[in-house]
């Protein structure tokens, strides 16, 4: 009896990849706007919006302490509501901001930005996504639902990045060197159209290929059927919880530092804005790549176990390009140590949600475990910015990016040590 519901694997196999590229379109449309421009194009942001490196941080920092609310909240919205209604609403609410970012507004206009962006992107869209996709992976394909997640998003991330990469250079003058400011902020404003338009598009495939059933979630045994405290209760008394948030915190903070890549070869390589551009594209090609194959290796070797190798590649990178031996015209170094860099912290993003299942936590309370996670884990949206901005700032040239990488190398070290905590952990149990 039952191997029946295994007799047609192809429809069945079918609907799961359509599901799971629903969920990858999402994940990455929601963050075109509020933060993929400004990591491939963050010198002529900074241009073109007349904005200092710490402004900019202090509009993610404001953004970040209103997620933070955001994620407590989101987490019980996901056990109670379906996946297919919150990201769809997510995705649309998210492009509308796109509108008013068109019009490069003041400063204080944009913080305000941020800080409606921190409820469309968490509150609406982050513990939906995270526990669709883990129901997605079942029992034994954690490692491999998160792995092509990340990877799929980084995939997505990096195709629209050279996409935006080669509509702005087609938008300036032959020498980008010579564009003037009212020429870069067209070409900004284009390319803010284009990621407005992805995003609303993204939002109408998803209701589409995302499964109705996705509209109310699946009753489970002891689950209350009405919105409760009671899961977070729950998850606020296990360990690993708490490990597993910390780790989220370390590798966040690499995604974080991600930013300073095009700037880094702006300021320090000497390179101009559009070459500037394609370097901070290459760290976004690692991501499909790292992601997924540390997703497959983790469901072989334990995620727990890749998350320590992965921390020990974000942590040499980052010593490198902390160093201070890259100076103007060492492209090599820079372009290798930018490669080890990401394997490490792109492989993170495919493995920190995957050891939730090897942590034990139950898929009923997936959505506030995520919640609880996420409100640590991702407190670099509030530190990191107004952190590397004030670094970059005080020490102009390549002394503020070794700074910005001291940081990066030692959380680094810190969450080797945590995972290494947590693979003790789940190893005993």
């Amino acid at each position: 009896m039952s191997a029946k519901p295994n007799a047609a694997p192809e429809p069945a196999s079918g609907r799961r990849a359509l599901t799971l590229l629903a969920l990858i379109a999402a994940g990455e449309a929601a963050f075109f706007l509020p933060f993929l421009l400004a990591r491939v194009f963050r010198p002529t942001v900074l241009d073109v919006f007349n904005i200092t490196n710490l402004e900019l941080g202090t509009a993610y920092g404001v953004y970040g302490a209103v997620a933070m609310l955001a994620y407590l909240g989101g987490g019980p919205l996901a056990d109670r509501f379906g996946a297919r209604n919150l990201l769809t609403i997510a995705l649309l609410t998210t492009a509308a901001g796109g509108t008013l970012l068109m019009t490069v507004p003041t400063l204080s206009t944009l913080i305000m930005l941020y800080a409606y962006w921190g409820v469309t992107t968490i509150a609406l869209f982050w513990a939906p996504l995270i526990k669709a996709t883990r129901q997605w992976g079942g029992i034994n394909e954690q490692g491999v639902a998160f792995g092509l997640l990340d990877g799929g998003r980084g995939l997505l991330a990096a195709i629209v990045a050279s996409l935006m990469v080669m509509l702005f250079a087609q938008l300036l003058p032959t020498d980008p060197v010579t564009a003037s400011l009212a020429q870069l902020s067209a070409a900004l404003r284009q390319v803010i159209v284009l990621l407005f338009a992805m995003t609303v598009c993204m939002a109408l495939a998803l209701w589409l290929l995302l499964p109705a059933s996705q509209s109310t979630p699946q009753a489970e045994p002891g689950t209350p059927a009405r919105l409760n405290l009671q899961g977070l209760r729950r998850v606020l008394r296990m360990p690993t919880v708490w490990l597993q948030a910390v780790i989220i915190l370390c590798a966040y903070v690499g995604f974080k530092a991600v930013d300073d890549f095009s700037l880094y070869a702006n300021e320090v390589l000497g390179v101009n804005q559009v070459e500037a551009a394609n370097l901070g594209t290459l760290s976004l090609w690692v991501r499909p790549v790292a992601a997924v194959a540390a997703g497959f290796a983790a469901d072989r070797l334990g995620a727990g176990r890749m998350t320590m190798l992965s921390f020990a590649a974000m942590a040499l990178g980052g010593s490198v390009l902390a160093s201070g031996t890259i100076a103007a015209g060492v492209y090599g170094l820079f372009l290798l140590s930018v490669v080890g860099t990401s394997l490490g912290i792109y492989a993170l993003r495919g493995l920190y949600f995957a050891i939730m299942q090897e942590g034990r936590v139950p898929l009923a309370v997936t959505g506030s475990a995520v919640g609880l996670v996420s409100l640590i884990g991702y407190t670099p949206d509030v530190f990191m910015g107004p952190l590397m901005g004030f670094l970059l700032d005080r020490s102009p040239g390549v002394l503020g990016h070794q700074h910005v990488f001291m940081v990066l190398t030692g959380f680094a070290m810190t969450g080797l040590i945590t995972s290494a905590v947590f693979h003790r952990m789940t190893k005993r149990h």
